[in-house]
């Protein structure tokens, strides 16, 4: 008889909490797989490791680093590395089990993984960011590899530290070993069309969820919170859609143009240290205020956990893409399906990244790589297949996206899971 207990107790609105939650919601939906459901709630396996390294001005400095391995029933563990001074072993296991969903959702032969250093690169050297990537990258050496684990670019990591973190998994191997990560330099064995690939997945998903509630994207407005990346590739593909992007808030704060941002000048602006705020074609408000902004569509691209209960109640938005990996708490999610809002959940809606990263691979794997026209056709085919069958889904069980998408992707886990069996 199984205890229902979870590998770590959440703390309240935490991601981890915020996941366990969403499984919950797809139970009455697995039939006689349910029985499997616990193996949804319980990491494969967490790494904690000390980073430990000489800083410029010679005195030694400690990092504390993971690894979370969550399911790999279908697949080796697949999913990006952050660096940010916030992150804990929680986060990192609510962020391994949406990569679980994730490459589930999209049919992807993968599980789930995560990883992720508590610190700010940013007060960081270059020489002091290369010094910690290395030393992570040994330190979780003993669970990571081309066909073990995989990991990618996240929060506040790149090319860069993606072609540090390969060729110190090769080092210690002997030999280069390039699928060992994904989002490398091209001249490494990285895909053309991978930095765009997260925000084209929004687009695409998003381009698809208005035709369904029958918005026009010509003159559509929308609020972009998180205007790295995703947030902004995803502007612009809007923005040639015909859209207008009236928000946008990144780190440095929120501005605001009800006409419409000019993104040519924003974005390469946004890209510096003085980031969006320093921009001058539209106007400065609080923070707080971004969720009062009229707009169609929203796009949370940040971190976890900002759509509340209370930004659930005010937002105008008919349409809520999530560019970002769980923005948005149960408790908002049910508020907004209440008030008959559409929200094209994270697991499928930003997983052209991790679709692209699968591509990476299987180049690497074959030394044969694709044009960029190749990969946009292949990705856009995936997305809409799985949106499809997705929304069939929800259609038929009378359920939202959200549960929808978890219903398709623990099927597949749990079938997996039932099919190989126990061992010993």
């Amino acid at each position: 008889m199984s205890e229902n207990l979870s590998f770590v107790s959440p703390t309240p609105n935490s991601p981890w909490g915020t996941y366990l939650q969403q499984v919950d919601r797809v139970i009455p939906y697995l039939g006689d797989l349910a029985r499997w459901s616990e193996t949804l709630k319980r990491p494969k396996r967490a790494l904690i490791v000390d980073v430990p390294i000489e800083m410029d001005d010679g005195t030694v400095a400690h990092f504390e680093g993971y690894r979370v391995q969550h399911n790999m029933s279908r697949g080796p563990g697949k999913g990006g590395v952050r660096f940010h001074p916030d992150v804990t072993l929680e986060e990192v296991m609510a962020l391994s089990a949406w990569m679980t969903v994730k490459t589930a959702a999209v049919n992807l032969p993968y599980g789930g993984a995560k990883g992720g250093i508590r610190v700010d690169p940013k007060k960081l050297s270059l020489q002091e960011l290369e010094k910690v990537t290395r030393r992570y990258t040994s330190e979780i050496g003993i669970i990571i590899g081309p066909h073990t684990d995989i990991p990618a670019p996240d929060v506040n990591t790149n090319a860069q530290i993606m072609a540090w973190m390969m060729d110190t998994y090769s080092m210690n191997v002997g030999g280069t070993a390039t699928g060992v990560v994904t989002g490398k330099p091209l001249h490494l064995g990285g895909s053309l069309g991978r930095v765009k690939a997260t925000g084209r997945g929004v687009f695409v998903t998003g381009r698809e969820g208005a035709r369904r509630i029958g918005l026009d994207l010509r003159g559509a407005r929308i609020a972009v919170q998180g205007f790295g990346n995703v947030g902004s590739v995803a502007a612009e593909l809007f923005a040639e859609a015909g859209a207008k992007i009236v928000a946008v808030q990144d780190h440095t704060g929120t501005i605001v143009n009800e006409n419409g941002l000019d993104l040519s000048k924003l974005i390469p602006i946004a890209r510096t240290v003085a980031g969006a705020v320093s921009f001058k074609g539209g106007d400065v408000i609080p923070n707080d205020k971004f969720w009062d902004v009229p707009c169609d569509i929203l796009i949370p691209a940040a971190l976890e956990g900002q759509i509340t209960a209370e930004r659930a109640k005010k937002t105008t938005a008919k349409l809520v893409l999530e560019g970002a990996n769980g923005p948005t708490v149960p408790e908002a999610d049910d508020i907004l399906a209440e008030r008959g809002v559409l929200v094209v959940p994270d697991v499928i809606c930003n997983a052209g990244g991790v679709t692209v990263s699968y591509f990476e691979w299987v180049q690497d794997f074959s030394s044969f790589f694709w044009d960029e026209d190749e990969i946009n056709v292949r990705l856009d085919r995936i997305m809409m297949n799985a949106l499809n069958h997705i929304w069939d889904t929800a259609d038929k069980h009378k359920i939202t996206l959200r549960t929808a998408t978890y219903a398709v992707a623990c099927e597949r886990i749990l079938m997996a899971r039932q099919e190989r069996g126990l061992y010993p």
